[in-house]
């Protein structure tokens, strides 16, 4: 997932370099939904993991 967000955030840097301001907004914006629900999972991970009383690292 975070690979995906990196793609986006790479298309949406080249789409605006070239002039597609509509295709970078969206490929920006499609970046930064992927990276906040990662970040979500990520932390819902480590609270889970910590519950159960297994290591975090």
């Amino acid at each position: 997932m975070l690979g995906w967000a990196i793609v986006f955030a790479v298309l949406a840097v080249a789409a605006g370099y070239l002039g597609f301001m509509s295709l970078a907004g969206l490929a920006a914006t499609i970046a930064k939904v992927l990276f906040v629900l990662f970040l979500v999972l990520l932390v819902a991970s480590f609270v889970v993991r910590a519950i159960r009383g297994q290591s975090v690292v």
